[in-house]
């Protein structure tokens, strides 16, 4: 007897929902064949069975959230399903099967004929190199096949791109790590892959000539070829989305012909799908606000309501923001800056600043230079915990929140100790550039040891940040206001902000974070001190 277990799903997933049983209760399986779909907040995966036999017993249903290691069901190792199990339908359904293997076999030993002739020609000499999907950062643990961009057959050379590979940060291409020939994809687009996993196979040094070794699998491309034709508007549009952003059209019942695709050969991307559910939903508001000038609505509360899905982007926003309270000692000290000093310069050397620099002098880079200065005297705020460990940093990569259609995104700036203003001001400019259009990198956006985050720009006046784990600490900025302050027992009127300090005191004292508050405003109210390192 074999048990079926829920895998591991990656560090940072800990449960899944059943989606779909591909196998009844009775049904003969396979060893490797796929049983059931599992969903998590980033992927779907398949869990394949483990040994040939029949499946004796099915322990959750479909919907049913599961843990990691929990039974879903178990198999009768090398037992046969009973006549009672199998319907009419199934029968033909085998019979189709038979058929359908009958066909592959004879088109295999095609293949297997051409692969020796193939031989003669010299091109199945070469190392066969596995492709394996890559490490897609700390917290990515999978992903999904997107579009292949080479077929079986095609010669590659080293760092041409192979396939994309979709995570619920953004889309990445895995690239060849040799010259050669595809001699296997091992995946199809759509199936999810855990990092390390082999994908394809490559031919070291061969090339791709007339393609003799893989005449069975070009006859087989040539039937579905026909098979599609019969059908061009669905291979249109199953071949114009990308898998996550089909399932997305299929959640919203979206028409994918309506939707403009931005990806690489016109194909819809999930913010392509995204932006379709924002003005799908912006015109049956529109709609509705037509109604309503025409005829009062009823007093009836279902029709003024709408239940909308959350996205799988904000779903992990929102678990990893619940994460960052329940795991940490959150607590937020707050302090406010005199910014007459900076704007003053600001005015002063704005134009030629962007003269000489090609960039305007903004506030943020200001804040982080202030920051680091604050950051080398107070090491806790830019240190995190591992266990029973602190990890204290010696380098400054300072992480700026921006907020884009579909959520909120923290680019990384690295080394922001070495970098000048103009520098960081640049790096600022292209990666909020970047976040807007969904074309950061994965690397971009993880290994930030320190948090801005300016929610003065959208006219805040006060807040308490919420960590970005596992960071001990983010600034929270906020609006200018022109207030009244005792300047040496006189009432003055200046331009105020409210500085936030949100921090983890397991790591951080109170004394620390307020220390570090005073060296940010001390800067920011005198920035020569900045030019003298003091």
């Amino acid at each position: 007897m074999s048990k079926i277990e829920v895998p591991q799903l990656g560090e940072s997933v800990t449960e899944a929902t059943v989606g779909k049983w591909l196998k009844s209760k009775g049904d003969a399986v396979k060893k490797d064949e796929a049983l059931v779909e599992l969903e998590t907040d980033k992927v779907a995966v398949e869990v394949y069975a483990q040994a040939d036999g029949v499946l004796s017993s099915i322990a959750v249903e479909e919907g049913e959230t599961v843990e990691v290691g929990a039974l879903l069901g178990e198999i009768e190792d090398g037992g046969e399903a009973s006549a009672d199990d199998y319907d009419a339908d199934e029968d033909a359904a085998s019979a189709e099967d038979a058929s359908a293997d009958e066909d592959e076999d004879d088109s295999g030993d095609d293949e297997a004929e051409d692969d020796a002739s193939g031989d003669d020609d010299g091109d199945g000499d070469g190392e066969i190199v596995e492709v394996e999907i890559p490490q897609m950062g700390e917290s990515v643990a999978e992903g999904e096949i997107g579009d292949w961009l080479v077929g079986v057959g095609d010669s590659v050379k080293v760092d041409d791109p192979l396939v994309e590979v979709e995570t619920d940060k953004a889309a990445v291409e895995v690239p060849s790590p040799v010259d050669g020939v595809i001699e296997e994809q091992v995946v199809s687009s759509g199936d999810a892959v855990e990092v390390g996993s082999v994908i394809a196979k490559i031919r070291k040094g061969a090339s791709g000539g007339a393609k003799k070794a893989k005449k069975g699998k070009d006859d087989k491309s040539a039937k579905k070829d026909k098979k599609a034709e019969k059908k061009p508007e669905e291979k249109k549009d199953s071949g114009k989305a990308m898998p996550a952003a089909q399932r997305v059209i299929s959640e919203h019942g979206l028409d994918p012909s309506k939707i403009e695709g931005t990806g690489k050969g016109g194909r819809i991307t999930k913010s392509d799908a995204m932006a379709a559910i924002e003005s799908a939903d912006a015109q049956r508001s529109e709609e509705k606000a037509e109604k309503a000038k025409a005829k009062p609505a009823p007093r009836d509360l279902k029709d003024r309501e709408e239940r909308v899905p959350m996205t799988r982007l904000r779903r992990t926003i929102a678990k990893r923001l619940k994460a960052a309270q329940d795991n940490a000692a959150m607590l937020t000290t707050f302090n406010d800056v005199d910014m007459s000093a900076v704007m003053n310069m600001r005015s002063q050397y704005k134009d030629l600043f962007e003269k000489k620099h090609g960039v305007r002098l903004g506030f943020m880079s200001v804040f982080i230079k202030a920051c680091v200065h604050a950051l080398k005297e107070i090491p806790a705020v830019n240190a995190e915990i591992d266990g029973d460990d602190i990890i204290y940093k010696n380098y400054y990569d300072l992480g700026v929140a921006v907020g884009t259609p579909t959520g909120l995104v923290v680019p990384v700036v690295r080394d922001c100790d070495s970098k000048s203003m103009a520098e960081i001001e640049k790096t600022i400019n292209d990666l909020g550039a970047r976040a807007r259009d969904n074309e950061l990198k994965l690397d971009e956006l993880q290994g930030g040891t320190f948090t801005l985050s300016n929610g003065g720009v959208y006219g805040s006046l006060l807040s308490t940040p919420i960590l970005n784990p596992p960071q001990s600490g983010i600034l929270g900025m906020h609006r200018i206001d022109q207030r009244p302050v005792a300047i040496d027992g006189k009432v003055e009127i200046r331009p105020m902000m409210y500085l936030a300090l949100s921090y983890d005191h397991r790591i951080v004292d109170g004394k620390e974070a307020v220390t570090f508050l005073v060296r940010v405003k001390e800067q920011l109210e005198d920035p020569e001190r900045l030019l003298l390192d003091l």
